[in-house]
């Protein structure tokens, strides 16, 4: 099979060219910006899968395949790369399908309620693809803060006092994390003399006194910057309400924003110090394992506590974040396994829980449901009803069956419900905190206790949430309307949740890939030498080192 060449550099370029175009073009052409946005979606997906594909082992051989591509074929060490192993490979795939069931539900009337909606969404997929795929600290600040640009209008899109409100708060909490974010890069270059993520993990090696004190500082502060964007416990503030007023399919896509700061303490933490004489756990682990922890529960309370169905889904990240946060502190790559299986279904469901809630409340009435909750606490509204005239066996209409169904499905994938991939993924964390040999021996650590007793409440929880609020929706009596529902709009929930599917069905080899993946990163010596093996040989323009 030939290698990816350019191909690497396409998920980059795709997006930013179609939304460059369509700036040329007025937005009451929506037909012409709807069916470049879906194709330019539908692009990025193919190009994902065969990129994925292309990272696969070769004939013969176990490990993973790592492509290096050099911009403009710059010498190094100021060679600007990009690569691609299985972990941003995953990534890529994850973001397209997002991508695309957000774009397609947006057809039905969000790409209507602002302006350059969909170069807005286009150049944000830009900036998560390169986000996933540079090799180089600069750079990933730069396409950080093409996705936060992007999505500072996104999040204000569809107007409104409360959107308004909330994406102000938004975008200031995000303009201090790009400062923290600049000035830890600073410390790190003032210190290391390069910003190549590769060479940094030789580097950081080999620094002691002042020059290990200040490229340690300058990784805090990185990290601060990374673990507010992933939503942490107490930094995550601001979260809940951001996603909940966001228009429908921007918080869809949102959903994989918080794990944007995930990836890049999952992949700079085991690249800068668990490389190290062989140690298997990031900087700051422990700190990392405990605030994870932290914001599990702080998520749990939160979902307990949410009436408004927004506010629920809202805190149901902060639960994802927290319980994947916590499983790279937990340092095992077993644990980091299961832990990226779990990223990726939650993602699914939260998104298609996103457009599912907007669908779901067009016939509600905020206020009445309130009220309803504010009854039900002291017991009152209760009336007795003539048995005579007393309904029995009244039909569901159809497309609340429908809604009804699919939000089930994404109340069993969030609770961790057997059997789709939210149980199977919290199962290969227990069976990897408790199994840690693979045999039955190994000392079980009291920190898997602590793990495990969180999964289980995180998704008990999470249960009764989903429960309740699938109660009031669809069984209580209900005196708004049945919404107005379209295939548009009902097709990209389809599409995620059958993605779940998927993954249910491939369970084992998707795992067996994650797995894989997890290992790589805790051992990420190939991904080291093939960058620096690239950055010495500089090959002839077009041509990709191995």
């Amino acid at each position: 099979m030939p290698n990816p060449s350019h191909l690497i550099i396409a998920p980059i370029l795709i997006p930013l060219l179609a939304g460059g175009l369509l700036l040329f073009f007025e937005d009451r052409e929506r037909r012409l910006k709807d069916a470049v946005s879906i194709l330019t979606a539908l692009a990025l997906i193919v190009v994902a899968f065969v990129l994925l594909k292309r990272t696969y082992p070769a004939a013969g051989a176990e490990d993973g395949r790592i492509f290096v591509y050099l911009l403009g074929n710059w010498p190094a060490p100021i060679a600007i790369n990009l690569v691609l192993d299985r972990l941003s490979a995953i990534m890529l795939v994850l973001t397209a399908v997002l991508g695309l069931a957000a774009l397609i539900f947006s057809i039905a009337r969000w790409q209507r309620a602002g302006a350059h909606y969909h170069s807005l969404f286009l150049f944000l997929l830009m900036g998560l693809n390169g986000a996933f795929l540079t090799g180089d600290l600069f750079n990933l600040f730069v396409f950080f803060e093409v996705l936060l640009a992007a999505s500072y209008g996104l999040v204000l899109h569809g107007s409104g006092p409360a959107r308004v409100k909330a994406g102000m708060h938004y975008i200031v909490i995000n303009l201090a994390a790009s400062l923290l974010f600049l000035i830890g890069v600073a410390m790190i270059y003032s210190a290391a003399g390069t910003l190549n993520m590769a060479h940094l993990a030789v580097v950081f090696g080999e620094l002691d006194g002042d020059g290990r004190a200040i490229a340690e500082a300058g990784a805090g502060i990185l990290g601060i910057a990374f673990l507010v964007k992933a939503g942490i416990w107490p930094l995550n503030f601001w979260l809940p309400t951001a996603y909940s007023a966001a228009a429908a399919p921007v918080a869809a896509v949102f959903s994989i924003m918080t794990k944007v700061g995930i990836y890049i303490l999952m992949r700079l933490s085991l690249l800068f110090f668990g490389s190290e004489a062989g140690s298997s756990s990031g900087f700051g682990s422990e700190a990392l394992f405990l605030a994870g922890m932290a914001t599990i529960l702080f998520g749990m309370v939160g979902v307990l506590a949410s009436q408004a169905m927004g506010r629920l889904a809202g805190y149901s990240v902060l639960v994802s974040s927290g319980t994947v946060l916590a499983a790279i502190g937990f340092s095992q790559a077993g644990v980091t396994a299961g832990a990226l299986f779990y990223l990726l279904s939650s993602t699914l469901a939260l998104a298609a829980l996103f457009m599912l809630i907007e669908l779901i409340e067009r016939g509600q009435d905020p206020a009445a449901n309130v009220l309803a909750v504010t009854m039900e606490a002291y017991g009152e509204g209760e009336e007795e009803e003539d048995p005579a005239t007393e309904e029995i066996g009244v039909a569901i209409p159809e497309t609340l069956a429908v809604l009804g169904v699919s939000f089930a499905i994404c109340g069993i994938l969030l609770a961790g419900l057997p059997p789709l991939p939210g149980f199977l993924a919290k199962f290969a964390m227990l069976t990897s905190m408790f199994n840690p040999a693979g045999l039955g021996d190994g000392a079980i650590r009291h920190s898997s206790w602590w793990l495990a007793s969180f999964l289980i409440l995180s998704g008990f929880a999470t249960l009764i949430a989903m429960t309740r609020a699938g109660i009031r929706s669809f069984w209580a009596r209900i005196d708004g309307e049945v919404p107005r529902v379209l295939l548009v709009e009902v097709a990209p929930i389809a599409l995620l949740l059958t993605a779940v599917v998927v993954m249910t069905v491939a369970a084992g080899p998707t795992y067996r890939l994650l797995e894989a993946t997890a290992s790589d990163l805790h051992a990420p010596q190939a991904y080291i030498e093939a960058v620096m093996q690239a950055l010495q040989a500089v090959p002839n323009k077009g041509e990709i080192a191995p």
